[in-house]
């Protein structure tokens, strides 16, 4: 299983989102610390979820980061975090 299905598998497990997008951005962090050469150390992740209501944006993303605490010894080195409560998403 790659990292960025096992992320998926552990956000949705903590979160229970409406939408949630994981984007292995890796590729552009090349040469960059914390970078391997075999990828998936770095991703995009937008997670829109109720548990978010009333949270900080501190506290959102430090929910997700403890949600991610595994990943992040076995060699995730950073993350893009874009976390929403239901209305504040934007709209398609």
């Amino acid at each position: 299983m790659s990292r960025a299905d096992r992320i998926r598998r552990v956000i949705e497990a903590g979160l229970a989102p409406e939408r949630l997008e994981v984007v292995d951005d890796s590729g552009r962090h090349a040469g960059h610390a914390g970078a391997r050469p075999d990828g998936e150390t770095h991703y995009a992740v937008t997670i829109v979820a109720a548990a978010f209501a009333g949270m900080s944006r501190v506290n959102r993303q430090r929910l997700v980061y403890d949600l991610l605490a595994d990943e992040f010894r076995t060699g995730l080195h950073a993350l893009q975090l874009t976390t929403l409560a239901p209305g504040e998403a934007p709209r398609a």
